[in-house]
């Protein structure tokens, strides 16, 4: 999608290149070490400098890049501690997504949830992971909508960036296409009969189950 079509969401054009960079940071397009040069970057873009300058500054405090004296700046990326970060939290955060999603998700999020996991279902069968991995992002942003807390939405979304490489490795794991199915399915009927507790059961042994494949993927490259 180009950049300026993105407009409607109402962001800044820095902020629009910023999150641009960021992802293409977070799923792998630069790697730490690599050189991101403004006036390149504007021309593949689009723009002029000064949003790229503006928006690189905002990648630097948030501390995925680096300027360095005589060198400019360099992707930082993400450290093992960082992933692992990421990963407890993430992990603490879904419980509470479980039990608010099961008291306020409505009626018709409940029947997106099991038309998103009838076509899992389907892809699964035929062992399309592009499109299971697709699918299995919209069935988690379909639960943190159902919490109905935008911040609680927001947060959760900045993570699915930062593991989003990784769980589409994980997904290729011998068995886990099969086993990452019936924990989405568990989930689904949690969520349907409103059970607070079993989904933030459900939902907790996903991810735990999804951060150790991620971190067993992550050892395994090193």
């Amino acid at each position: 999608m180009d950049l300026f079509d993105q407009k409607k969401e109402n962001k800044s054009l820095t902020s629009l290149i910023f999150d641009r960079i960021r992802e293409d940071i977070l799923n792998g397009r630069y790697l730490t070490g690599d050189k991101l040069v403004e006036i390149k970057l504007a021309d593949e873009l689009g723009v002029s400098r000064t949003p790229v300058r503006e928006a690189l500054k905002q990648l630097e405090l948030d501390g995925l890049v680096d300027n360095i004296p005589n060198r400019g700046v360099v992707v930082k990326g993400i450290s093992q501690d960082d992933i692992d970060d990421i990963l407890t939290i993430r992990l603490c955060i879904e419980g509470l997504v479980g039990q608010w999603a099961a008291e306020r998700i409505l009626d018709e999020e409940i029947k997106e949830l099991e038309e998103i996991f009838d076509l899992m279902e389907f892809y699964t069968s035929k062992g399309d992971i592009d499109k299971i991995f697709e699918l299995n992002t919209k069935f988690h942003e379909t639960l943190y909508k159902a919490t109905k807390s935008r911040y609680l939405e927001g947060v959760l979304k900045d993570f699915q960036l930062f593991i989003k490489s990784s769980r589409n490795n994980s997904l290729k794991t011998e068995g886990r296409l099969f086993t990452a199915l019936e924990e989405h399915r568990n989930i689904l009927e949690a969520i349907k009969n409103h059970d607070r507790e079993n989904t933030r059961i459900s939902l907790v042994k996903h991810i735990s189950e999804s951060n150790e494949n991620i971190k067993s993927l992550v050892i395994k490259q090193k």
